[in-house]
């Protein structure tokens, strides 16, 4: 039986038992991926994108140096 009474759960509380209720499902999930031996990427955002370059170019001109030391 229905109640025509007031709603008395605001929708601070609604969102905040929502949220909780999705970060156990994200911790649970967590916990059985390091039990099957599986990685679960990071939501944050990598720091590939703002890469100049210039470790890699510095790796790619040492590369010949590199080679003839371990020839010569």
């Amino acid at each position: 039986m229905a109640s025509s009474g007031k709603k008395k759960t605001t929708m601070a509380k609604l969102t905040r038992e929502s949220k909780l209720r999705e970060r156990r499902i994200d911790k649970q999930a967590r916990k059985d991926a390091r039990k099957n031996g599986t990685a679960i990427q990071a939501v944050e955002p990598d720091d590939t994108l703002n890469d100049t370059g210039g470790e890699t170019a510095a790796l790619d001109a040492a590369q010949p140096a590199l080679e003839a030391v371990t020839e010569g």
